[in-house]
């Protein structure tokens, strides 16, 4: 499966402005690139790139004033599978974890471990060990959250979704990457690009978030917003949550004036996206 992916970002700026993207695909899949997405401005300006703690490519360019956007249209190869489901997955003792994995056990800025530690155990202490207490997490989330676009707000933390009860597909995240920290389940924030292949066509597209946790020796995908197996996640970053993985991150001030994302399977291609 050719899978074709794309964003058109506009902002403003008042002054220079240096930004940091996250907006292109992760190394790990460059070998399954059929053609590159280069990120291309409006005004030009110079772009240099460097890979992050967790190995996220970023850009670094510096925005002048006034309007600006960036563009990048790509097409990669997909097996074309739904995520894999590992039931027989165990999880791995702390003392016998990779160096690398303890990090995505701590507390971090939006997943709050130490405000939700006795809350997890309370709900999922009693759930065997293994791929099945991490479904159970994200079968929690994904009832106990309500989705809205309208909800969304950048400072709401895992805490704060489980109490409100509200957000977007970031605040599913956080609050299941939380609840599996606290169950001493290393578990990490990825930001991608997720089309609606083999579901139902939704508008407007975005950016998705999900979820990796570590059990059976390997990073396992779940995503609690949407709770299925679903084809075509192309990863863009990883972190210990959203702070790590901005699409865009600004070191000053700066409006956003348009937003649009695209990805599609290209033999089946939504009229929606037919001028793309």
């Amino acid at each position: 499966m050719l899978i074709r992916y794309g964003y058109e970002i506009s902002i403003t700026c008042a002054e220079p402005t240096p930004i940091v993207c996250l907006l292109g695909v992760h190394p790990e899949r460059a070998a399954d690139v059929r053609s590159a997405e280069e990120m291309v401005t409006r005004p030009k300006v110079a772009i240099t790139t460097y890979r992050d703690l967790y190995g996220n490519c970023c850009r670094r360019l510096v925005a002048p004033p006034g309007d600006f956007s960036l563009s990048g249209d790509g097409t990669i190869e997909d097996h074309g599978e739904p995520d894999p489901v590992y039931w027989d997955a165990a999880e791995i003792p702390v003392a016998d974890l990779p160096d690398d994995c303890l990090v995505y056990l701590m507390g971090s800025r939006y997943c709050e471990t130490d405000r939700l530690s006795q809350i997890a155990w309370d709900i999922f202490g009693h759930v065997g060990p293994g791929w099945g207490r991490v479904q159970a997490i994200c079968d929690f989330v994904n009832q106990h959250i309500s989705f809205n676009y309208m909800n969304a707000r950048a400072t709401r933390t895992a805490f704060d979704a489980y109490q409100e009860g509200i957000g977007v597909c970031r605040d599913y995240a956080h609050l299941a990457i939380a609840f599996c920290r606290c169950m001493n389940i290393p578990a990490r924030y990825v930001n991608g690009y997720l089309g609606d292949i083999g579901v139902p066509v939704l508008d407007p597209m975005d950016f998705s978030a999900w979820i990796e946790v570590y059990l059976g020796g390997r990073w396992m995908t779940f995503d609690p917003r949407n709770n299925v197996p679903r084809i075509g996640r192309i990863v863009v970053a990883r972190g210990r949550d959203a702070v790590d993985t901005p699409l865009i991150n600004s070191f000053g001030p700066h409006v956003l004036n348009s937003f649009r994302v695209w990805t599609y399977d290209i033999d089946n291609v939504p009229p929606s996206f037919a001028s793309c």
